[in-house]
């Protein structure tokens, strides 16, 4: 019986076991992405077999599976996580991202390669860093976050213009980067910042893809679109904030003004304007803070709906920033509105279908800027003693005389300002890819733009006060009206081939066609009726014109290109890779005998961390070495370079009197050929400690040769400075830009709750003029008034230099001043500015003594930036750099009675008492020819973004239906730690010669945001 018992007990444990062992359960589930977001598209599979499934629009997903099984749950751009069943029947998985980026998809051109294949130097700005930054104008989220890329701005003013310098100036034309979104050529500023998927910047010669137009690098915009097998969201982001000017100059007081001004007349020989000068003058008026606007308000919405099916994806979003100037209230703002349509759709197997369109409508209003006619330049120089308004509430008038004549009230000035600009755009693409047999597709792109813009000034009747320049006795309106088009088409085919297992081919060959054209009128209008804004049009405006002035004028231009291209990429073992382009492209720009350039290039790379002597990846878990040289071209000059045409004036003789007429513009140059950026490149790629430290180093030549240079004078038959007229563009330099990039990342989970990442990059910089044809140099910029040109470009020198007179301290006393030749005609006297004899002749003049005395290219540039996140909270904070760039101090009035800023309570009073700054005076003196005294250091390290958010618990909010809340609070343009006196040490016209002087650049705001982040 015992054994009969034993026998059963055994035989239900062996039944038992076996139906443990085999038993199938249904299990459920929710697949979340890191925020807690279901992640709709996840791929479910079984360990071990085939059975799998896919999570559906929430996330959800059910598989049957062995209870002692395992499940692998995947998600591109995520950590494959791996569950075990353990009989469990309900499996929620949260997923992590990728902690590495080596199979990250980049966009390479015409193509796109993962990351751990790109042989050339890419760096990469995506969507996530656009919505920390957020960035008004897109090109300022590139400063700081991607080594080699330099952006400054024109001016801090809504809207202006942000210009990008990739590697340095090597031209002294157009020094912008081709930007390319989604396939056509656009520009970067227009575009909503929240449409952006991803910005690629390409720096060597993975360029010469895009041929005559990449020699000054190439910026690829991928637009945002939805995905497939999700369901629609809505996603609602929205900001509103507050300005104001991030720095004010420290100007004198009244007290402060007055007694330097009488010790400036006493020094003259001159009576002295206050002699019973109190303290009872009192601080006076704060110029400034009248001009600068406090709490200027900024407000943006965006709103966007995507999704998709299995075959279909679309996105649809619209836009709406609106930004009023720190200077002016409503006579300065910026408004823009966009609105962008993304559906693709997978026709079938063989045939995708892609389409993006975007409308882009903005209006700018604006105050007169830099130089002796800007509204700040008046406010830094106004005397404080002056009041803004008189007894009766009308402006002060200004006196002239020692004044000056240019010198007005900046209240009255804004007052009576009077500009619109309005710009409406659409552009986009319509693209297909077809599947023609298994490794070979052909991809087509059809890119358009069409622009319209107009534009209107007024200038009233005004009188500033007599004898001023700015006074106007007859009213005038100014019209223009802008059309600009351009279309490209490229068509192109793709075979991808893997032979043997080990070889790897990628052949492409293609062509593009590219056209702008466009036209322009301007027409000027007199005698306004009842001087008035609200009449300011040209068909109100029926007086007759001045003189012999044509009122009007119009333009019209038409270029093409004509492009051929191939790559070829090869890839052995997955570690050996090897790519081949050439681009031959033909354009209008240039004469019959020089219209076709080649563009070569080649870049290798090798994966070394995956020999077998690299042995164990424990440190080092990637790395890869890389190379690159090629050629790439540049067309960006004025067309119509290499004919004469009858853009000139002139007056003729006929029966006895003087008629009006054309004549010959700018002098042709028939030789007119390319430009060539000769670019090399060898680069380091290197992943550490689990691929938690990322580094990436680059050292680069980039030499430019046969430089498009206007203006060169070349004949003294054919006059270039006759109204109208213009000496030639000719291919008359060469440029070397060489340097260092480095950067380093640090990425790490330290649990699901709190990560960090860290990123450090540095580019160091050497510019250097090597060869100038036809001229010994070129000069540019304005410094004063009536004096030389304060910047050139010149053999042995960096691009745009500044170039003037050397100092050595003050003259402490006679003594001093009669050892020394006199100074430009001019003898000195103690206190006074004492010059270098440079060529040593004895004697200080312009002509022999002027030199190198700075340099507007920093050495190196750098970005700091910092991202925190623990549960719901995130912190970020980036940060830029610029290290030995130097500014010249163009903003102050040489009128004997303008206002100073305080360093001049500094100045020499007596022997002894300062060798810096030079005595005041209203006496002949040479302290203001331009000079070393004139240029600052304008280095700087500067706080542009530093935000706080919090996103609230998913499964609370979702019980309103909503997936996604965050609200943050940030502040742009933090603080920017400089020595440099002046508004914006950063800042720059964009000249490439003479763009680092500063005639009173526009601050840029620093800016306090309360946002919200909400996604249904």
């Amino acid at each position: 019986m015992k054994k009969t018992r034993m026998f059963i007990f055994y035989v239900f444990a062996l039944l038992f076991s076996i139906y443990g062992q085999a038993q199938t359960l249904t299990i459920k589930g929710k697949v979340l992405d890191e925020n807690g977001l279901p992640t709709p598209g996840a791929t479910i599979l079984v360990k071990g077999t085939t059975t799998s499934t896919v999570s559906d629009f929430d996330g959800n997903y059910q598989i049957n599976a062995d209870s002692n099984g395992t499940l692998l749950i995947s998600y591109v751009g995520y950590t494959q996580s791996q569950e075990a069943i353990s009989g469990r029947t309900q499996i929620d998985v949260k997923l992590k991202p990728e902690t590495q980026s080596l199979q990250e998809v980049v966009v390479i051109g015409y193509g796109s390669q993962k990351k751990r294949e790109v042989t050339g130097a890419v760096s990469v700005v995506d969507s996530k860093t656009l919505d920390i930054l957020k960035p008004v104008r897109i090109e300022q989220a590139l400063q700081g976050t991607v080594s080699g890329v330099n952006v400054t701005s024109t001016s801090g003013s809504p809207g202006a213009k942000l210009d990008i310098r990739i590697r340095g100036i090597a031209t002294n034309g157009d020094a912008e980067p081709l930007t390319i979104i989604d396939g056509y050529i656009g520009e970067l500023g227009l575009l909503n910042p929240n449409d952006i998927e991803s910005i690629t910047v390409l720096k060597d010669a993975q360029a010469a893809i895009y041929g005559s137009a990449a020699a000054n690098g190439v910026i690829l915009v991928i637009t945002k679109t939805g995905k497939k097998n999700a369901k629609g969201k809505l996603a609602y982001n929205t900001y509103t904030g507050f300005q104001e000017t991030a720095k004010t100059l420290s100007t004198l007081n009244a007290t402060q003004y007055a007694a330097l001004l009488n010790e400036s007349y006493a020094n003259g020989g001159k009576p002295l304007p206050y002699p019973n000068l109190s303290s009872s003058i009192g601080q006076g008026t704060d110029w400034q803070k009248e001009v600068f606007g406090r709490n200027v308000p900024i407000i943006s919405h965006d709103l966007t709906f995507s999704g998709g099916s299995e075959k279909i994806t679309y996105a649809v979003s619209g836009s709406h920033l609106d930004q009023e100037g720190i200077v002016g209230g409503d006579k300065s703002g910026f408004l823009r509105n966009t609105a962008r349509l993304s559906l693709n759709a997978d026709v079938s197997d063989r045939l995708k279908l892609k389409s993006n369109v975007i409308y882009t409508y903005f209006n700018r209003k604006t105050l007169l800027e830099n130089g002796n006619a800007s509204v700040l330049l008046n406010s830094v120089n106004a005397p404080t003693v002056l009041k803004p308004y008189d007894a009766n509430g009308n402006f002060t008038v200004f006196p002239g005389g020692t004044l000056g004549n240019e010198m007005i009230n900046p209240l009255a000035q804004i007052d009576n300002t009077y500009n619109r600009y309005n710009f409406k755009q659409i552009s986009g693409n319509f693209g297909l890819d077809y599947k023609l047999f298994k490794d070979f597709v052909i991809s087509s792109n059809l890119g358009f733009k069409s622009a319209n813009s107009e534009g209107k000034s007024f200038a009233k009747i005004v009188d500033y006060g007599g004898g001023k320049v700015f006074n106007v006795d007859r009213s005038s309106v100014s019209q223009n009206a802008i059309n600009d088009n351009n279309y490209s088409f490229d068509i192109f085919g793709t075979y991808t081939k893997t032979i043997a297992e080990n070889h790897k081919v990628v052949a492409m060959v293609g062509n593009t066609i590219y056209k702008e054209y466009g036209n322009g009128l301007f027409a000027t209008g007199f005698d306004v009726p009842n001087n008035s804004w609200e009449f300011a049009d040209i068909d109100l405006a029926d007086g007759p014109t001045e003189g012999n002035i044509n009122p009007a004028g119009s333009y019209i231009y038409d270029e093409r290109r004509l492009s051929y291209f191939t790559r070829l990429q090869y890839d052995f073992k997955g570690k050996y890779l090897l790519s081949g382009m050439l681009r031959r492209d033909s354009s209008t720009k240039f004469g019959p005998g020089n219209k076709v350039g080649y563009f070569p290039s080649l870049t290798a790379g090798w994966l070394i961390s995956d020999e077998a002597f690299f042995g164990e990846k424990n440190i080092v878990n990637f790395m890869k070495l890389r190379g690159s040289y090629g050629i790439v071209g540049n067309d960006r000059i004025p067309n119509n370079g290499y004919i004469s045409q009858l853009t000139g004036e002139a007056t003729y003789l006929f029966d006895g009197g003087l008629v009006n007429g054309r004549a010959t513009g700018q002098i042709p140059n028939p030789n007119l050929k390319w430009e060539q950026a000769k670019k090399f490149d060898v680069g380091l790629d290197i992943n550490l400690y689990n691929n938690k430290v990322n580094i990436v180093a680059d050292y680069f030549i980039d030499t430019r040769a046969d430089l498009l240079i206007p203006l060169i004078p070349v004949s003294g038959i054919l006059g270039g400075a006759a109204p109208g007229a213009s000496n030639p563009t000719i291919n008359a330099g060469t440029v070397r830009n060489s340097g260092l990039e480095f950067a380093v990342n640090y990425k790490n989970e330290f649990s699901d709750e709190f990560s960090i990442n860290l990123g450090y990059n540095v580019t160091l910089l050497k510019n250097n003029v090597t060869q100038i044809n036809g001229a010994p140099y070129v000069e540019g910029g304005v410094f004063g008034v009536g004096q030389q040109f304060p910047s050139r470009m010149q053999v042995g020198h960096s691009m745009g230099y500044f170039y003037g007179l050397k100092t050595n301290g003050l003259y402490q006393n006679q003594a001093d001043v009669d050892a020394q030749p006199i100074q430009n005609g001019v003898r000195a006297n103690a206190g006074d500015i004492r010059y270098v004899d440079v060529n040593g002749d004895g004697k200080i003049t312009l002509e022999d003594d002027r030199t190198d005395i700075g340099d507007p290219i920093p050495e190196a540039t750098m970005g700091f930036n910092v991202q925190l996140n623990y549960k719901g909270i995130d912190f970020s904070m980036y940060t830029f750099a610029s290290i030995g760039n130097d500014m010249v101090r163009n903003y102050e009035s040489i009128a004997d009675d303008a206002n100073r800023l305080t360093y001049v309570l500094d100045r020499w009073t007596g022997e002894g008492t300062s060798n810096t700054v030079p005595r005041v005076t209203t006496g002949a003196n040479t302290n203001r020819l331009f000079s070393d005294y004139f240029v600052e250091d304008a280095s700087f390290f500067r706080i542009q973004n530093i935000q706080l958010g919090y996103t609230l618990n998913s499964s609370f909010v979702s019980k309103a239906g909503i997936s996604k809340l965050r609200l943050y609070a940030g502040v742009n343009n933090l603080y920017t730690f400089t020595k440099y006196k002046g508004y914006d040490p950063g800042a720059s016209n964009g000249a490439p010669i003479g763009g680092g002087i500063d005639d009173g650049f526009y601050p840029i705001p620093r800016t306090y945001l309360l946002g919200l982040n909400i996604n249904f």
